[in-house]
């Protein structure tokens, strides 16, 4: 009976030992994801702000709309 016990005892430990890792991981890749959202909510804002400047630049900035440019060399 007592190597029974011993048994299910090294499984829950085993089991235990599981778990603690899954959430270490799980913690891991909570704290990776928030950091990703950071960076791309700072990117959108950035991407929003060089909207706005390319919006308010003169027409006579040399920049030309897509549907103005010139096709590539090679058609």
């Amino acid at each position: 009976m007592s190597n029974d016990t011993s048994d299910i005892q090294l499984h829950l430990i085993e089991l235990e030992s599981k778990i603690a890792f899954q959430e270490d991981t799980v913690n891991s890749l909570h704290q990776e994801l928030l950091a990703h959202q950071k960076r791309i909510e700072q990117l959108q804002r950035q991407i929003i702000l060089l909207a706005e400047k390319l919006q308010q630049m003169p027409e006579e900035s040399g920049i030309l709309r897509p549907e103005e440019e010139p096709p590539p060399p090679h058609y």
